[in-house]
């Protein structure tokens, strides 16, 4: 008999043929992983000393993903994101250099979003429910003139009313009665819930007022009356009475236009520039001349440094047995903080002031007086404190800017530019004037992306009048300023109060001519968030690094770039209320839908489509005026031609009910319709509604029609505590529409 041949079965050799192949993939995964995390853990290596300046970075990342992301699901959701990436470092070693590295960037971005979640729900105060008009006592605890719209803004604590918020803000046009701040004043305003961003990549005040405190605001109906006179303030305030004499002071000795620059340079308010002079300074780059912060800081510090050392320099006695650096930095730090009390302790100033102490610390230690790591361990300061002011054009232009200056001056051919040599004087001011204009430069191109993000215009020549203006504010304006108030005492000031008043009015001068240069102001449409990070994170990336692989960050800011310059213009704006359109008609003309919108109004509407200011009042035309537009008191039909497509836009005007079968007719004959209140459910377009419900709930739109495009605001829908607030406020509708999720609703796109 013969033996048969025993096989495997079939499906065996299969199972072995996968395992084994699977094998083989795992192996070479395995090597392709490791040689990655070898080749990242040199460079890491390489790096080893930029490595913490990484660290704030991360933090911030943590707190921007808490204000990006809409509710608790995606937080914590963000928070097992950074714990999966402490475990991947824990899984690559704690002994390997990148393994450490991710451990610790997750915790740092977990500290992060847990730091402002924490500070969001404990300064949570009462927030107004809907507007109201009330007759209530209040204790002032600060008063500011306001030259732009020529009003008083009052901050007050109502009294003895559990159903207002701890804290409001009021403006009106009346004096206030003398010696009103810490007093007691019966008032009667018209108060409303702090305002949302009504437009996309608008102001947000919602979001602003909840971590100020702020439950309300509102108008003033009356002036006010003083019934019970200042009582001795808190220590937060005490200085607020000596900020207001030498304000009134200032206005005695100066002219409006250098005096509101002089009491903004004294007491950090800068309420009573005019709005010419301002709107000049915002045009010509000179705008943080006029806000307390690091310059200002800076300013105070050298000169008490420079004046404290040489008076003691002057005694052999004191020279050879003290030790005057140190003694210069300690009274220069109380110069500092003292400075920055007087000015009202913003935020700004605060940030200034921590940074000013780390750089006198350094020196009285004998270290560099201005590094990397001193800038991020000013972040580390800043940031756990106050973990909202990130997300501010305040924390990010002020950081950018000085850590291009470090970048800059840390570069070698920099460092070699300006190295002390034997050379004749003018040579010496050559280099120096080329390393100023270097760095104006720099400062400019990294605070292009912000200052675009937020405020829609930047200025072109800012470099060149930073040049002549930064001088001439620090070294003539402020030492100035200072010896007239302190003369003033003596009756001594008035040469001095002179020289200010010249000094200023050059300053102004300097403004005006920048911003009247053709195209001083270059104006942008609001910028995309996923624009803003990519050129945000590449210049982290470009300016942090040290070795080769930093020009990498060039693609992201290239991408972030393309991303803006490609970004349509939108063809309508339309606010938050549906009260406020703006229309981008076919001759490139721009029209607004109410004749009556205010300067605020029409600001924001013109600053978010990109028009430049000048348009305010010769571009911007009223709908109703157009011969190509269908208007009645009720009702504007406008038609416009995008890509050889014809679209009709209808717009309600009022709040007059039209009859229901008048109405259904007319929205079956338009593609869009957009209204400020909500729309009968048989009012069927084309292609898109927008009532007050879905545009509340999409928090303003901006609709381009070549390709069609829609760029939505800052919701009221999700659970941070200010949108929590006002969901529940009542004068707002938040019961959404059928359509008012799907903005998009299409219908019949046939023509």
């Amino acid at each position: 008999m013969f033996e048969t041949e025993q096989r495997a079965p079939k499906p065996f050799f299969i199972t072995m043929e996968l395992f084994n192949a699977c094998n083989r993939i795992s192996h070479f995964l395995a090597r392709v992983i490791g040689n990655i995390i070898d080749t990242l853990e040199a460079q890491l290596a390489a790096e080893r000393h930029q490595l913490p300046l990484w660290l704030p970075v991360f933090m911030g990342i943590g707190i921007m993903g808490w204000f990006i992301l809409p509710n608790r699901t995606d937080w914590y959701a963000l928070l097992y994101l950074f714990a999966a990436m402490c475990g991947l470092g824990i899984s690559i070693g704690h002994s390997r250099l990148f393994g450490r590295a991710l451990i610790i960037a997750g915790i740092a971005a977990s500290l992060g979003l847990v730091l402002v979640w924490y500070r969001a729900e404990h300064v949570a105060a009462r927030v107004l429910a809907r507007p109201l008009v009330t007759l209530f006592d209040a204790r002032v605890i600060a008063l500011e003139y306001r030259a732009s719209n020529e009003k008083w803004r009052y901050l007050l604590a109502p009294l003895h009313r559990s159903d207002l918020p701890e804290k409001l803000r009021l403006n009106h046009a009346f004096a206030p009665p003398p010696d009103s701040i810490g007093g007691v004043l019966r008032v009667r305003a018209r108060l409303v819930p702090p305002a949302p961003a009504s437009l996309p990549g608008g102001y947000g005040f919602q979001r602003v007022a909840w971590f100020q405190g702020l439950g309300a605001t509102g108008t003033m109906l009356d002036p006010p009356r003083l019934i019970q006179p200042p009582r001795s303030p808190p220590f937060a305030q005490a200085l607020a009475p000596l900020r207001a004499r030498i304000a009134t002071h200032i206005t005695s000795k100066l002219s409006p236009a250098a005096g509101g620059v002089a009491i903004a340079l004294a007491t950090g308010s800068a309420g009573q520039i005019p709005e010419s002079d301002a709107d000049a300074m915002r045009q010509s780059g000179l705008a943080h001349l006029l806000s307390v912060s690091g310059l200002h800081i800076s300013a105070v510090v050298g000169a008490t440094v420079l004046l404290t050392t040489s008076l003691m320099a002057l005694s052999q006695r004191i020279a050879l047995r003290l030790p005057i650096p140190i003694i210069g930095a300690g009274i220069a730090t109380l110069a500092a903080i003292g400075y920055t009390l007087l000015t009202g302790a913003e935020v700004p100033a605060v940030r200034s002031c921590i940074a000013a102490l780390l750089i006198l610390t350094g020196m009285a230690l004998g270290r560099r007086a201005l590094s990397m790591r001193l800038v991020a361990t000013g972040a580390l300061l800043v940031l756990p404190l106050w973990p909202e002011s990130l997300i501010g054009p305040s924390f990010q232009m002020s950081f950018a800017a000085i850590i291009a200056i470090v970048a800059l001056h840390e570069h070698p051919k920099i460092k070699a530019l300006l190295a002390g040599r034997e050379e004749p004087l003018f040579a010496r001011l050559a280099r120096h004037v080329i390393a100023l204009i270097l760095t104006g430069l720099a400062v400019e191109i990294i605070l292009m992306p912000i200052v675009l993000y937020h405020f829609h215009r930047a200025g072109l020549y800012g470099a060149l009048a930073n040049i002549v203006a930064i001088p001439l504010t620090t070294f003539i304006v402020m030492p100035l300023e200072a010896a007239a108030l302190l003369l003033d005492t003596f009756g001594l000031g008035a040469p001095f109060w002179w020289g200010v008043e010249q000094s200023i009015s050059g300053l102004l001068a300097l403004a005006h001519k920048v911003a009247n240069l053709p195209g001083a102001a270059l104006m942008l449409p609001s910028m995309g968030r996923s624009a803003f990070t990519l050129m945000i994170g590449g210049g982290l990336w470009l300016l942090l690094w040290q070795t080769r692989w930093r020009w990498a960050g060039l693609l992201p800011i290239s991408a972030g770039v393309a991303l803006t310059a490609m970004a349509p213009a939108p063809d309508l704006l339309v606010t938050r209320d549906g009260r406020h359109v703006l229309l981008r008609l076919d001759d490139g003309a721009t029209a607004l839908l109410r004749n009556r919108a205010g300067d605020y109004v029409r600001t924001t509407l013109a600053e978010g489509a990109g028009v430049h200011a000048d348009t305010l009042t010769q571009g911007l035309v009223d709908l109703q005026d157009r011969n190509d537009v269908d208007c009645s008191r009720d009702i504007c039909t406008a038609r416009l031609r995008r890509d050889g497509r014809a679209w009709t836009i209808g717009f309600i005007r009022s709040d007059v009910l039209l009859p229901w079968d008048d109405m259904r007719r007319y929205c079956q004959q338009l593609d869009i319709i957009i209204a400020p209140r909500r729309l009968p459910a048989a009012c069927m377009p084309r292609w898109l509604r927008w009532d007050r419900p879905a545009l509340d709930t999409l928090g303003g739109a901006a609709l381009s029609l070549s390709p069609p495009n829609i760029r939505q605001g800052e919701s009221n829908i999700g659970d941070h505590p200010w949108q929590r607030a006002a969901q529940k406020s009542t004068h707002i509708g938040l019961t959404v529409s059928r359509h008012s999720w799907f903005p998009f609703y299409q219908r019949n796109t046939s023509e």
